[in-house]
């Protein structure tokens, strides 16, 4: 007589032994039952990860881990922040980190070179959606034309739960119009950065080469990469037990992680309140370590010019347009010398930038020039270009973290130490925060 039973999934036929058949079965219920330590099966992926991957920090490490938990939850969340490898150079561990990540998420889906036409039809295909892990994004970013807009479209409208990417389809002599699934997991690498819009939506590692003394093993794909796979299948099955838990959780986010970046970090930090141990707090030091290098990175020009603006002010109450563009011309490392195609950066086009933030110059009796006002941009300072909130080893939560019903203390925030002093001594010799040279002219208050 022929048995059949069915264990993880697939049909087995025996044809001798009735007693195997039920035992296998039985222990394959059992094993769908046993509750799953997300804490433990956390540190396995980390410790999995960071055994072949030199990461740039241990906070890069949690967020990769964190990333991987949340992709086995998708149907949880109203938003998928994408996870970015990135570097200024090859050979720094982007493929090797999306090789790993492959082997850990549901239905990877790993790509180099796609078409518009195989991405839709590979997210809608599926009744869950993939994960796709795409190398070498900076190739695909750098094209030009309208299937780079279209991937580029699709990957910035998949982010959120419901998303459609809208298209018209030639059929025979009609057009007719046709809406494809975007929303899905998606994981990048590549060099240099990605487009804004993406990076906002984005927890950006940046990769490095390893320096000598950074020692990692050697990764084989014929040998480690089921070990990944029991542990996405482990994955797979606290995600399944959790689901109701992470479809209604409202995690608390650190100080600094707000609008956007809260968004991003949500899925992430839901997984670590679940998983209880240390990772919550563990999650919500990597949030605003990674959020903070991040706004200091890769900051917009107006943000950057928001900020070196108030570098040269330091206390000064008004300031000559003249002497505040000498100023942004002194302060290293700044473009506005440079900024207009080997030009400095001019008072019509330092008033058009301004202009975007409300910011206008006004005649200043006290020196009888235009010039502009400290008070004007005080607000836009304080929206756009905060001192950062981020010490060297602490983090302030806005609500405590608890920990298994337990209140975990933080360390509060010390703030940087502001720029303070009197007024900025600017020479006509161009010399800014220092002696100055020759014919020296002091920016007094008014």
């Amino acid at each position: 007589m022929d048995y059949r039973f069915q264990t993880k999934g697939i049909v087995v036929m025996n044809l001798k032994n009735p007693e195997l058949a039920a035992a296998l079965t039985d222990n394959d219920q059992h094993e769908e039952r046993k509750p799953v330590d997300g804490a433990a099966l956390l540190d396995d992926v980390c410790e999995f990860l960071g055994r072949f991957v030199a990461y740039p920090s241990e906070h890069a490490k949690v967020a990769h881990a964190l990333w991987v938990f949340h992709a086995h939850g998708m149907a949880a969340w109203e938003s998928t922040p994408r996870l970015a490898f990135l570097s200024p150079e090859p050979a720094s561990g982007k493929t090797r980190a999306l090789e790993l990540t492959e082997t850990l998420v549901p239905r990877a889906c790993e790509s180099v070179n796609m078409s518009v036409a195989y991405l839709f039809r590979r997210i809608a295909m599926e009744a869950d959606p993939p994960t796709l892990l795409l190398d070498e994004v900076d190739a695909l970013f750098k094209g030009r034309g309208p299937a780079v807009e279209d991937i580029r479209a699709l990957i910035n409208a998949g982010h959120r739960r419901g998303a459609k990417v809208g298209r018209c389809v030639v059929r025979g002599k009609s057009i007719e119009t046709e809406e494809s699934e975007a929303y899905c997991a998606v994981a990048l690498a590549g060099l240099g950065w990605l487009p804004d819009t993406l990076m906002s939506r984005s927890i950006v590692i940046r990769m490095r080469r390893r320096a000598p003394d950074e020692k990692v093993h050697p990764y084989r794909r014929r040998y480690n990469e089921k070990e990944g796979h029991k542990l996405r299948d482990r994955i797979s099955a606290w995600a399944r037990s959790r689901l109701n838990e992470l479809t209604t959780a409202v995690p608390e986010t650190p100080v600094g992680v707000e609008d956007r970046a809260a968004d991003v970090w949500e899925p992430l930090l839901a997984v670590a309140d679940s998983v209880g141990g240390d990772w919550p707090k563990r999650a919500r030091a990597a949030a605003a370590a990674m959020v903070a290098t991040a706004r200091e990175t890769n900051p917009s020009l107006g943000i950057q010019l928001l900020a070196d603006i108030r570098t040269v002010f330091r206390d000064a109450k008004q300031l000559p347009t003249e002497l505040l563009l000498a100023g942004l011309y002194d302060l290293p490392e700044a473009p506005w010398k440079t900024i207009n195609k080997g030009l400095p950066l001019s008072a019509s086009d330092l008033a058009r930038h301004l202009r975007e933030y409300d910011i206008k110059s006004h005649t200043l009796k006290s020196f009888e020039k235009k010039g502009y006002h400290r008070a004007h941009f005080e607000d836009a300072w304080r929206r756009y270009a905060p001192p950062s909130l981020l010490s060297e080893n602490a983090v302030t939560l806005v609500t405590s973290v608890t920990n298994g019903g337990q209140v975990t203390p933080v360390t509060p925030v010390t703030a940087p130490q502001g720029i303070e002093g009197g007024s900025p001594t600017i020479s006509t010799s161009r010399t800014i925060f220092g002696a100055p040279r020759s014919g020296p002219c002091a920016a007094e208050p008014a």
